[in-house]
């Protein structure tokens, strides 16, 4: 497959629908509007990419639904110098939108497939991979702590309180919490042990599980 430019004009007719549905932050959009996304998902659904909706990939997981993949990037605030820590690669194209804004990002995967997928196709499209672990995301990076923003791509039924701990002093985590329907909740490290907390409305995530393997 490639990106031709009929992928870019439902490319941007996706982006105009977010925008539409309260996507503001440009630096969100012009990031949206450069990652392929019709590359992070089976052949099968190519012609459904550009629609907002999530659809499954290997390993029992899915490709976040473009909303939510906007919403949760918007909440983080990011800049280009922030160094981010991703919970859970997936199908990498979170990841790349990332990788858009923020010159510094770590991700995690416990699924090897998706782990070994994601890497090979977000190398392919020219984005750099080193930091693209295969691990227990509720741990984190403890070597490469800390880090200004975190964000979870998985619905966590409690807070990992090493994520917290691994937050820069004024760093900020958006996690989606809860078991079947979670809330987008954005923690702020205030200080050493202070913490601000926020609630972003509802969402439906896969679960985030600790690494078996």
């Amino acid at each position: 497959m490639r990106d031709s430019s009929k992928h870019k004009g439902l490319r941007k007719r996706l982006v105009d629908q977010l925008v539409l549905k309260g996507i503001k932050s440009k630096i969100v959009i012009d990031a949206l509007l450069k990652v392929p996304r019709h590359l992070f998902i089976d052949q099968d659904f190519e012609t459904h990419a550009y629609i907002d909706k999530a659809f499954p990939i290997d390993s029992e997981q899915t490709i976040s639904q473009p909303f939510t993949v906007a919403f949760q990037t918007s909440l983080l605030n990011l800049n280009k110098k922030d160094k981010v820590l991703e919970i859970g690669t997936g199908s990498g194209y979170q990841t790349a939108i990332l990788m858009e804004i923020a010159d510094s990002v770590f991700s995690i995967e416990r699924q090897h497939k998706l782990y070994r997928r994601s890497k090979k196709n977000l190398t392919n499209l020219g984005y750099k991979t080193i930091n693209i672990k295969y691990g227990d995301g509720y741990k984190g990076l403890q070597e490469h702590q800390p880090f200004d923003k975190i964000l979870v791509t998985a619905g966590a039924e409690i807070l990992p309180k090493q994520l917290l701990l691994q937050l820069k002093i004024g760093g900020k985590l958006v996690i989606p919490i809860g078991k079947d329907i979670q809330k987008m909740t954005v923690i702020e490290r205030k200080s050493e042990k202070s913490f601000d907390k926020k609630i972003y409305g509802n969402f439906k995530f896969v679960p985030m599980l600790k690494n078996t393997n």
